[in-house]
């Protein structure tokens, strides 16, 4: 069984793509007020939201368990409507060595897809996939859609 891993999650929206890269590019800490059952906080630990090298301390509902996390923005590409976070602390890290998430926003004409790609490395074999963090990443798409289409 390989330890290194890449999942992905792809999410049609109705709401404008430009608006969901935004909030988590300049807004990450309204998104505890729009889905508050999956993130109770967001808070800029250093630098400045928006930018490459800032930190954002997570508290987070997931598999029936408080979590928490930091996270390190490793990049922003504003052309492709493309975010970089680097996990650098929490939860996660007690079973992956390495945990990246990229959050892509694609907007072809009417269309508005939102892709999640992880890439990860199990500390050992026996740790499961990510799997449900995929299924917490789509829920919390959906949130963020039903919040900007009502």
């Amino acid at each position: 069984m390989a330890l290194r891993g890449k999942r992905v999650a792809r999410v049609e929206i109705n709401a404008i793509g430009d608006v969901f890269h935004e909030l988590w590019k300049g807004n990450p800490h309204q998104i505890p007020n729009i889905s508050p059952t999956n993130i109770q906080n967001c808070q800029t630990h250093h630098g400045e939201v928006g930018t490459v090298g800032s930190i954002l301390a997570w508290n987070y509902f997931h598999d029936r368990k408080d979590r928490v996390s930091k996270t390190l923005i490793h990049d922003i590409n504003e052309e492709d409507k493309l975010i970089t976070f680097h996990v650098t602390e929490g939860d996660v890290l007690e079973l992956y060595k390495d945990f990246v998430v990229h959050l892509h926003v694609d907007t072809k004409g009417s269309r508005h897809i939102v892709t999640w790609t992880v890439e990860y490395e199990k500390l050992s074999p026996d740790i499961p996939d990510p799997d449900t963090l995929m299924e917490f990443y789509t829920n919390l798409t959906k949130d963020i859609e039903a919040h900007h289409t009502k």
